[in-house]
C-alpha cells in the first residue's frame, strides 16, 4: 500500500468543554444561581448569608499596652505601714498590702511626709521622694 492509495477517514472533533458560548458546556458552574454568574466572588467570611463569625464575636475597643506600668506607693502609706529601723522592699511591701505584685516594678512617690529611718532596696523613687528619705535619715540601696 502506498500513500496515494489511502483512504481520508473523517474524524469527529471533541467537545472543547468550558469556554462558555453555544459549543461549551457551564464552565464548571452548574447551571443556575449566583455561583454561576460572570462577575461572581465571595468573601472570605461568607457564610450563606447568616452572620459571620467575625460579627457575632465581641467588639473590644482600643487595646492593651504590653509596656509595664509602675505600682505606686506614696510615702504617707510607708510611713503608716512601717516602724524606725525597718527595711522595705518589694517583699515588705506586699505583706504589708501596699502592693499586690512582687515581680512587678514599684516606685515610691513622694506624696506625704516621712520621719522615720528605712532602708529602702530593689525600688525606684521620684527625685522628690529621695530628698525627702534621706532627709528623715534613711537609706537607699
Amino acid at each position: 500500500m502506498q500513500i496515494h492509495e489511502l483512504k481520508k477517514t473523517t474524524k469527529k472533533q471533541r467537545k472543547r468543554v468550558g469556554r462558555g458560548g453555544k459549543k461549551g458546556t457551564y464552565s464548571g458552574a452548574g447551571m443556575k444561581g449566583q455561583k454561576s454568574r460572570a462577575g461572581y466572588s465571595k468573601r472570605a467570611t461568607f457564610e450563606g448569608g447568616k452572620s459571620t463569625i467575625v460579627a457575632r464575636t465581641k467588639k473590644v475597643r482600643g487595646f492593651k499596652s504590653l509596656k509595664v506600668g509602675f505600682q505606686v506607693v506614696n510615702l504617707d502609706l510607708i510611713e503608716k505601714k512601717f516602724n524606725n529601723g525597718d527595711e522595705v522592699n518589694p517583699e515588705t511591701l506586699k505583706k504589708v498590702g501596699a502592693v499586690k505584685k512582687v515581680y512587678q516594678p514599684i516606685k515610691i512617690l513622694s506624696v506625704g511626709k516621712i520621719s522615720k529611718k528605712l532602708t529602702f532596696k530593689d525600688l525606684t523613687f521620684s527625685e522628690v521622694a529621695k530628698k525627702k528619705i534621706e532627709k528623715a535619715g534613711g537609706s537607699i540601696e
